[in-house]
């Protein structure tokens, strides 16, 4: 961790931007622990998620299904209201957009991660995230951003070769309404804490 000048701290982040906290609790010394992501509805959702936990993948139950925006990040607790505000302007500045995940990739053999790719809708959220990951919630990334849904990873080889096997015929078709603010806790839960619709200061 490092606390750059405008006080945020910044935390370092795997490719999917959680299992990198595996020892890193929810708030400590008047922090939390945040992230902002778009969900995956269901079917899919649960379809992805189900799948994660038979692979034996750790945190398969502890974040919802979803592409990234923020990857966890250290905020002190008393700037979470302007942290809101901030993500709300930035709601505001976007439009639902549809998104069509196809097909299976992996990040091997720079990170044992497989996931679903973005067919359509990777633009729209290199967007959003340039206006997500700015102001308060400005911090580098361990790697470049690229959109994706995890399906796996904290596994063996052979069940990361068995997911993208899987999962390459998959295919998703949603318009993506919104994103979302998550508060990681005691548990090591990733919790809602606000929705924001786009074009819409909160939902």
């Amino acid at each position: 961790m490092r606390r750059s000048a405008d006080g945020v701290v910044r935390a370092e982040a795997d490719r999917d931007g959680i299992a990198g906290l595996a020892g890193v609790p929810g708030q400590r010394g008047g922090t939390v622990t945040i992230g902002v992501s778009l969900a995956v509805p269901d079917p899919w959702a649960a379809q992805i998620q189900d799948a994660r936990a038979g692979y034996g993948d750790p945190l398969a139950r502890a974040v919802a299904t979803h592409v990234t925006l923020l990857p966890p990040t250290e905020v002190p607790a008393e700037r979470l209201g302007a942290v809101g505000r901030q993500l709300a302007d930035a709601a505001r500045r976007h439009r639902p957009f549809r998104v069509l995940l196809r097909g299976s990739d992996s990040f091997r053999p720079v990170s044992p991660v497989v996931f679903v790719r973005l067919d359509e809708g990777a633009r729209e959220c290199r967007m959003l995230e340039a206006s997500v990951r700015s102001g308060l919630l400005a911090r580098e990334l361990a790697f470049p951003y690229h959109p994706h849904v995890t399906v796996a990873q904290a596994v063996d080889e052979a069940v990361l070769d068995r997911a993208q096997r899987e999962f390459r015929d998959f295919r998703a078709d949603f318009t993506v309404p919104g994103f979302c603010l998550y508060r990681f806790g005691e548990d090591r839960v990733w919790r809602p804490e606000l929705h924001l619709a786009f074009g819409a200061a909160e939902a």
